[in-house]
């Protein structure tokens, strides 16, 4: 969530992100829904802070006193019904526009429209070249038997499938050394739920936005929903909690399957096991201070971290930087 504080100091930077992020955000209204939101806190908490200290008075005081007390309290200006239900409305409005505020984007990032504007940062190694045909995954899969994507279909529908026989194995063993890669550099292997609340979902910044990537549980459960990344509860696992600088980094390493629904995809990444709806991921997360250079000594960590496991497996690749 937006430090407000920073947010009421610098509208010109948040305006600027959300033309560089391509966001529809008002700036000015909601500095001026906060203002009145502000507002009428004070004149409810002020009335409060007023009750109270009366009804603490009354508690201590003497039979002189008692009744000059409560005739302050009778007399004291209580928030109109109407105040209080502006109150609660523009609470409301307030607590829920605030989430869509977006963050100021890194000097480094690109602005750019989508993907296609992603600037490369580096690279390592470069494909192979063959002298024959290469095979896709789905081909080496019909070869191999290492998935079936048709019964899967049969059974879940689309962008579902089985591992089945030696790819199963293969995708355990891949987890495996992740797993043993991310805990022996000082990570706290971690088995999350795979299902969440609500709080958790917003918390993490997934929700608003992200529901209709999410799968919602029914009724019985109206407040649950299914990961998508184990980073929901690791995020979340020290949600209201305080620390102290000599107690961090901590550093966590989730392992779990991931759901999304990919609404909005149809027609793209249709071939073989991308963009489906569950799969498993080993997945980084440190909590630091928060301090912009600290964040960025750690996101280095991370993307190191990547890069070597993905060199181990001797696979050529790209980091780029994502444009705003």
């Amino acid at each position: 969530m937006i430090d407000l504080k920073h947010f009421r100091e610098n509208p010109e930077k948040y305006k600027q992100a959300c033309i560089n992020k391509r966001i529809k955000f008002d700036v000015d209204a909601f500095l001026v829904l906060d203002k009145k939101y502000r507002e009428l806190s004070l004149e409810s908490e002020e009335f409060s802070n007023r009750k109270n200290t009366l009804n603490k008075k009354l508690g201590k005081s003497t039979e002189e006193e008692r009744e000059s007390i409560l005739k302050e309290l009778r007399n004291l200006p209580a928030m109109s019904v109407e105040k209080i239900a502006e109150l609660t409305t523009t609470k409301l409005e307030w607590q829920e526009l605030q989430l869509l505020i977006p963050s100021i984007p890194s000097e480094e990032s690109p602005v750019g429209k989508d993907d296609s504007e992603n600037t490369e940062f580096s690279k390592w190694s470069e494909p192979t070249k063959f002298d024959f045909k290469v095979k896709d995954h789905v081909e080496l899969s019909k070869n191999l038997s290492l998935f079936d994507i048709e019964r899967g279909v049969k059974i879940a529908g689309a962008r579902n499938y089985f591992l089945t026989g030696m790819g199963a194995l293969l995708h355990h063993a891949i987890m495996n050394m992740a797993i043993d890669f991310v805990t022996g550099r000082g990570f706290t292997l971690m088995d999350t739920p795979h299902i969440v609340n609500y709080d958790a979902m917003t918390g993490t910044g997934y929700f608003p936005g992200g529901e209709e990537m999410s799968y919602h549980l029914d009724k019985r459960d109206d407040n649950s929903y299914l990961i998508g990344t184990s980073e929901v509860p690791l995020v979340s696992f020290h949600s209201k909690e305080s620390f102290k600088d000599e107690n961090l980094p901590i550093k966590y390493a989730g392992y779990s399957p991931c759901y999304r629904r990919e609404a909005g995809s149809y027609g793209k990444d249709t071939h073989g096991l991308y963009r489906v709806h569950q799969f498993y991921k080993v997945e980084q997360v440190i909590d630091c201070r928060p301090d912009i250079e600290v964040s960025k000594m750690h996101h280095a960590e991370l993307l190191k971290n990547a890069e070597d496991l993905v060199q181990a497996l001797e696979l050529p690749y790209r980091v780029v930087k994502v444009c705003t």
